[in-house]
């Protein structure tokens, strides 16, 4: 059969990264449980566990990594037991059998199907939080090169008080940076379960160790030391660590999720002005009918990750990686007493899912960041079209220190905004209201400050300053980015599938 003869999610076939993939891969998972049964031997053994023979570690060390051939052992095996993990219990065992009698002492299925979670979300977080990173530089570089350009802020969709392009685009990065704490906080409290036996009482343990409680401590000690898990173990365990640790998880790298919305959403508004556009090849057709469309396909394609139709005949829409947290609630939630199976077929779903998704989505930020594309004098014409209105405030100002009442300039502009508005809306003109102004005696007194109140600068407040200080040298954000600066150093623009 043909690898076209049958489904592959796209996850796999067209956005993830190749070592995001193998990370998750079977034969990555499988590897792990064969190192969990591994580090279980030596650390019984090293706490004083009679019957454990160098052969029977050398063996185990010797075939860590499944062959092709030990997959389809298991793969019979597994059709007789109905038992996956001890199918490769009996697949290790054929490939070592000096240790085939050894293995998975004390342990329950858990031991290495957890251990192993555990093991494989630190090391996707590991993946995604440089390549967060690098995100967080290149989007931080284009801030810090458009601070200075005025452009029209908007408050529920209409055009307001004036920001400038690199003050929007920091409030992304300040939104990264969340997301970006937030993953590096789950990464760093991370736990093992370690060897906890069936119900998490260690009283499988309490047997082989003749009750010698300090003995466990030790494997377990030993254990997270061969893991890499230096916070030690979780306090309590049943016979799984809580699923309250992949809620939160899930919490954090959906962040992101929400976060990528929003910035695309952005980014798409701002591409249908005309004044940002993501990167666009000379060669990318944008629409097989339309020859001169140039649609935001990176963002689109980002926002079509995180899509995920729930409840349609209801019309309710939710976002993929953004909604994946209800899952996780519900695993953790329906879990019943010291463990029932409704985790079981769910989190193999969901877990990879979490971090192939967020891994599409940072390959995806990364290529937009990499070529955003602004063209400041359609910018300019906005903020000028818009401009007469804002400056009608500083208008009123100048004629209250001329000698003029305040509620008497207000009417006087009230009155002019509306009939410039009407030649905006109803006739299709241009804003006419500084020409407006000009031609009223009642504001003659201004008549030679009126232009120079409508430089766009004066609108924008201390915009290029905040993004100086929160992106630049010595801000919150290079400070953030110091532990990752060889990864960025080296990162270049990953190639996106077709």
């Amino acid at each position: 059969m043909s690898a076209y003869d049958t489904y592959k999610t796209p996850l796999d076939s067209r956005y993830s990264s190749d070592e995001m993939k193998r990370l998750f891969g079977a034969r990555n998972r499988h590897s792990t449980w064969r190192k969990l049964w591994l580090w279980l031997a030596e650390a019984e053994r090293e706490v004083g566990l009679e019957g454990i023979s160098d052969e029977a570690l050398q063996q185990m060390r010797e075939h860590l990594v499944l062959t092709d051939e030990d997959f389809e052992v298991a793969r019979v095996e597994e059709a007789i037991r109905k038992h996956d993990v001890m199918a490769h219990v009996h697949a290790f065992g054929v490939a070592a059998p000096a240790a085939a009698g050894l293995l998975h002492l004390g342990a329950t299925s858990c031991y290495v199907t957890d251990n192993a979670e555990l093991i494989l979300m630190r090391d996707a977080m590991d993946l995604l939080l440089p390549k967060l990173a690098t995100c967080i530089h290149k989007l931080s570089a284009f801030a810090l090169e458009t601070k200075d350009i005025p452009t029209l802020g908007f408050t529920h969709f209409q055009p307001a008080q004036l920001i400038t392009v690199g003050r929007r685009a920091a409030q992304w990065v300040q939104d990264l940076m969340m997301d970006l704490r937030n993953i590096e906080q789950q990464r760093q409290q991370l736990r093992f379960r370690g060897g906890m036996g069936t119900t998490g009482t260690q009283a499988s343990f309490m047997e082989l160790f003749h009750n010698d409680g300090a003995k466990i401590d030790k494997m377990n000690e030993l254990l997270c030391k061969k893991a890499g898990f230096p916070n030690g173990t979780y306090d309590i365990s049943v016979q799984t660590y809580s699923r309250k640790v992949d809620l939160d998880i899930s919490n954090a790298v959906a962040g992101l999720g929400a976060t990528a919305i929003h910035i695309c959403s952005d980014i798409r508004h701002l591409a249908s002005m005309k004044t940002m556009e993501e990167p666009f090849s000379k060669t990318q057709i944008g629409s097989s009918a339309m020859a001169y469309k140039r649609n935001p396909m990176l963002s689109e394609r980002i926002c079509s990750l995180l899509i995920e139709v729930m409840l349609a005949n209801y019309g309710i829409v939710g976002r993929k990686l953004r909604s994946l947290p209800v899952n996780f609630a519900d695993t953790y939630s329906d879990n019943w007493l010291e463990r029932s199976l409704d985790d079981s077929a769910i989190r193999r779903i969901d877990i990879p899912e979490l971090f192939l998704l967020a891994d599409s989505i940072l390959i995806g930020l990364n290529n937009v960041f990499s070529g955003l594309v602004i063209y400041p004098k359609r910018i300019h014409a906005q903020v000028m079209d818009e401009i007469p209105f804002m400056a009608s405030e500083n208008i009123i100002m100048k004629m209250v220190a001329a000698g003029a009442s305040r509620q008497e300039a207000h009417e006087q502009i009230r009155v002019l905004s509306h009939q410039a508005s009407d030649v905006v809306k109803n006739q299709g003109g241009k804003n006419d209201l500084i020409e407006r102004i000009k031609a009223t005696e009642y504001f003659k007194p201004i008549w030679n400050e009126i232009d120079s109140l409508l430089d766009p600068k004066l609108f924008t407040g201390r915009a290029p300053e905040m993004v100086q200080k929160y992106c630049g040298e010595g801000g919150p954000v290079q400070e953030k980015l110091a532990p990752y600066k060889e990864y960025i150093k080296s990162a270049g623009t990953v190639e996106l599938k077709v």
